[in-house]
């Protein structure tokens, strides 16, 4: 999972998103003729300032921010700072004498907001990794305040006028292609925010923006206090019939073990306790994560449902996902919906032969229901293929799956990874530098926090602390990027051993974090993992088919006691059992699609209709026939990717970009060879050097030569396929 926004470019970008202000993906704001930014910010104290870490020049290594000597009072005046410097910023482009030029309005906005970004970037991504109650009261205080700021600076009509003298002048027409691929998206965001509304509007779109920003932090911030919550205590271990030793030891805590809700830990036992009664609450716990209470995060998702509706109204668009998905490669709602059920119907299909295959197992003893799945599904899979998961852990361990990573990287993309010494945010974080093969050159710097904490957002994710820019080619700017996982913490000195879908995670976040690292987009406004939401989660997925392939596996998958490579017959195997339960895990994700499509694709008059989330959820998704035994992979109450994230009306994207990885990758299988030189030189430069410098569906053609096909997704999910269609 990544975001990123455009307006300003750089880190705020990475945490804004994080703490889900969509309203910066999409700007927009109070005040359309001033050109002063103001956001009613309280005045800067400035004995605050002094010897303030996030004020000052970072002279460490790489320019890593210096993460112990910040604290949490540092964040507020320095954020209220660089809001200052920005206003002064906008203000010296906006009241320019000159004739508006390139250099002087679009170069210069591109530029602006550095001091902001720098606070912003370390407070979005400590929030995240780090968190206390401190800093979760500061960020309701900080990112309304923020967005209010951002919607200044695009409903400002005297600056407007000059971005738009600029993309109508014909200086355009002689520019390089950077250049005017700048123009060209600055003034779609100026426009897309609301620029050329009248000011009344323009001062209700900031009123709701400003909400939404208050209410998707809140939403993350019940999500992570009710998450943290749920704990069961067991002081029996004959109730923990059927875990592994490991993971026993790894939750064990004096003479009790406590299970949580974090995936990690729920997974793990989900799949392998014996103790039905046991896992039916875990499976309530996960489920009815922030669904009532003070938690109770229903109410929030409606109201946000309500207010993006009414936003878009304002836009000019029928609905919030018509808006979003306008520049995206699927352009509308119809063509998304019909996209999913398309792959829907054969999920569900398979979902249902599954579920009749485990009922065949259980026999009377009892009904299936939905905590019974994940634990019946793995009995299956060891009886059909007599496969056991944990089998493969003792390959991959976590240094040896990173190293494997790496050595993909350094063989694709002609990259060098080597571990360097940096004081991160925490103990546990690795750092390296990425650097180009063939001249040395210092392409960024990558840092990796693997490991769950209760002050630690749930999932999977990539960041970053800064982004890249070459402006004038003499002071180049290279990024910092950031993977997160949330992988439980072994016991003493015990190694940390993966499930294979955390190491295909760790391959993900590593091709989001390359997408960052290795970029050679000059400006921050579309550098790095830009591009439409069903485009970016591509260059991440892609990267997993080398996880799995049969090449790289006996290269990197060791066994961490004795060094011996994984047999070929175990990968055998585990290719043979890889679509097991791909109806459920095609059927749960695709049913989660719908739930943000049918959230998102709601006119204000129908959003404002509706009372109940768990209601509307429900006949959603029984409208197309999902079966009670399957729980979408998540709620409405618990969707922080659609509800606090940068995700809405575009979870579907990470299936739309599964065309996009399973055709890019069978172009390599058709080379006969997955480190064909060729076609990797292609994928870097056209994908993951590119960022947003042309239109999506351009950069995949430049790449693979031809548009995606969807059979080989169906191909690779175990689905039959029409080879005659296109």
């Amino acid at each position: 999972m990544t975001a990123k926004t455009y307006l300003l470019g750089g880190a705020a970008a990475f945490a804004l998103i994080l703490a889900g202000c969509d309203s910066v993906r999409t700007p927009g704001g109070e005040e359309p003729t001033s050109t002063e930014v103001t956001a009613d910010a309280p005045p800067v104290d400035t004995a605050a300032l002094a010897d303030n870490p996030l004020l000052q020049d970072w002279t460490g290594p790489y320019g890593v921010p210096p993460f112990a000597d910040i604290k949490n009072e540092h964040y507020k005046p320095a954020i209220m700072q660089g809001i200052k410097d920005l206003e002064a910023e906008i203000a010296a482009i906006a009241d320019n004498e000159a004739a508006p030029t390139f250099e002087n309005t679009i170069v210069a906005l591109d530029k602006a907001g550095g001091t902001l970004d720098k606070a912003l970037g370390v407070f979005g991504n400590i929030t995240n990794t780090d968190t206390n109650d401190t800093l979760s009261e500061l960020e309701g205080e900080i990112y309304p305040l923020v967005s209010k700021v951002y919607d200044g600076i695009s409903f400002n009509e005297t600056l407007f006028a000059r971005v738009k003298a600029i993309k109508d002048s014909a200086a355009v027409e002689g520019m390089d292609e950077q250049d005017a691929r700048l123009v060209e998206l600055t003034y779609r965001q100026f426009e897309r925010a609301g620029a050329n509304l009248s000011p009344d509007v323009k001062a209700q779109v900031s009123d709701i923006n400003s909400e939404i920003s208050s209410l998707t932090t809140k939403f993350g911030q019940n999500l992570l206090k009710s998450t943290k919550a749920f704990r069961i205590d067991v002081t029996d271990e004959a109730d923990l019939v059927g875990l592994s030793e490991d993971f026993k030891a790894a939750i064990k805590d004096g003479d009790t073990w406590t299970l949580t809700v974090d995936r990690s830990v729920y997974e793990t036992f989900m799949t392998q306790s014996e103790n039905r009664d046991l896992r039916s609450k875990m499976f309530d716990g996960y489920r009815l994560r922030a669904s009532e209470g003070e938690f109770d995060n229903g109410p929030i998702a409606i109201k946000l449902a309500q207010l993006r509706a009414q936003r878009a109204e304002l836009l000019g668009y029928r609905t919030h996902a018509e808006y979003i998905l306008e520049y995206n490669m699927a352009k509308t709602p119809e063509t998304v919906e019909n996209f999913l059920v398309r792959v829907w119907e054969p999920g569900l299909a398979q979902a249902k032969a599954e579920r009749a295959t485990m009922q065949e197992m259980v026999g009377d003893a009892f009904q299936i229901a939905g905590h019974d799945w994940w634990h019946y599904s793995e009995k299956v899979r060891q009886d059909k293929y007599a496969f056991d998961d944990n089998i493969l852990k003792p390959y991959f361990e976590l240094g040896a799956v990173r190293g494997g990573a790496f050595a993909m990287a350094e063989r694709l993309f002609e990259l060098d990874i080597d571990p360097v010494e940096i004081d991160g945010w925490n103990e546990v974080v690795t750092s390296y530098d990425v650097k180009d093969a063939n001249t040395g050159e210092h392409l960024g710097l990558f840092m990796m926090d693997m490991y769950a904490r209760d002050s630690k957002r749930g999932g999977a994710w990539m960041s970053g602390y800064r982004s890249s820019t070459n402006y004038d080619d003499a002071d180049e700017v290279r990024p910092i990027i950031t993977n997160n996982m949330n992988l439980i913490t072994p016991a003493g000195d015990s190694p940390t051993l993966m499930r294979f879908d955390e190491v295909e995670t760790l391959f993900h976040e590593f091709g989001h974090g390359l997408h960052g690292l290795i970029t050679q987009i000059k400006y921050s406004n579309f550098s790095g993992v830009d591009g439409p939401r069903d485009y970016t989660e591509f260059p991440a997925q892609i990267l997993e088919h080398w996880a799995g392939a049969p090449e790289m596996l006996e290269t990197y998958a060791l066994h961490y006691e004795t060094g011996e490579v994984i047999p070929a017959e175990l990968i055998a195997k585990m290719r043979e059992a890889s679509n097991h339960n791909q109806g459920f895990r095609t059927t749960e994700f695709i049913a989660a699609s719908l739930l943000d499509l049918n959230w998102h694709n709601l006119t204000h008059d129908e959003a404002m209709a509706i009372t109940d989330a768990r209601e509307f959820e429900t006949a959603t998704l029984a409208k197309y026939g999902l079966i009670d035994e399957i729980e979408p992979r998540y709620r409405s109450q618990y969707f922080s990717h659609i509800f606090a994230g940068g995700y809405s009306s575009g979870y579907y994207a990470y299936l739309w970009s599964e065309i996009l990885d399973a055709d890019g990758f069978t172009a390599f299988r058709e080379k006969g060879d997955i480190w064909d030189k060729e076609l990797a030189a292609k994928l870097k430069k056209w994908v993951y050097e590119s960022g947003g410098l042309r239109p999506a569906d351009e950069l995949y053609r430049n790449f693979r030569g031809s548009d995606p096909t969807i059979e080989p997704l169906l191909r690779i999910r175990g689905f039959e396929t029409d080879e005659t269609e296109g």
